[in-house]
């Protein structure tokens, strides 16, 4: 069954993507014999020389990063426009889903974060 929602929701992402996307990236599913398209399977270009990308930053800091903005959001430069909304007009409900979150993917970010740093 999860591989169906999975599958949906590449589908939708996949059209997002196909209307609006940033020049130069690329991003297209694999194409089986048949013609049909493998969603689970994805051919990407990200565009800059060869080689010449680096990590600036390590994916515990972009998880600590992403903590912060769940715990202390800046209503003056929101990140996410649902997540605003909600955070304005029912900050009670937005803690709820922000507690929701953190156990849903803890196991995630314990694999990259340390539990001293995950609070």
């Amino acid at each position: 069954m999860s591989g169906g929602i999975a599958r949906g929701r590449l589908a939708e992402e996949r059209k997002a993507w196909r209307r609006n996307h940033p020049h130069g990236f690329v991003a297209k599913p694999e194409t089986l014999p048949d013609g049909s398209v493998n969603l689970m399977t994805w051919h990407c270009t990200i565009p800059g020389k060869q080689g010449g990308w680096r990590p600036a930053i390590t994916v515990k800091q972009i998880l600590i990063g992403i903590q912060d903005l769940l715990d202390q959001p800046n209503p003056a430069d929101p990140a996410q426009t649902d997540g605003y909304h909600l955070f304005i007009q029912d900050p009670v409900e937005y803690k709820r889903r922000n507690s929701v979150f953190n156990v849903t993917y803890k196991s995630a970010i314990l694999a990259f974060m340390p539990p001293e740093l995950y609070h």
